[in-house]
């Protein structure tokens, strides 16, 4: 079986005991972000498995956007990044 050489880990091993590997990550090029795919990314970065200056080129991102699901998980839990509950927690 043949692995593509990477920089970093490929797989990482999460607080609550479970695995997140690259192959979790959302493909390439994706232009929908829904609340799941944006906390993989999320969690991804903030526990080592890919480097946030790589998730911006990966899939063209901008800094602003980027750190606002940060703060948004951060502040609120990964219920703030729902599209339909932008309103409520911008309140907050």
């Amino acid at each position: 079986m043949y692995l593509k050489k990477i920089d970093g880990p490929r797989a990482v091993t999460l607080p609550d005991g479970s695995v997140l590997s690259r192959a979790d990550l959302p493909p390439l090029g994706i232009r929908r972000w829904v609340a799941s795919r944006k906390a993989v990314v999320v969690r991804a970065v903030a526990h080592g498995l890919i480097e946030r200056d790589e998730v911006l080129e990966r899939y063209d991102l901008s800094e602003e956007e980027f750190e606002s699901w940060c703060r948004a998980v951060q502040n609120h839990g990964i219920q703030a990044l729902k599209v339909t509950a932008l309103q409520k927690f911008r309140q907050l």
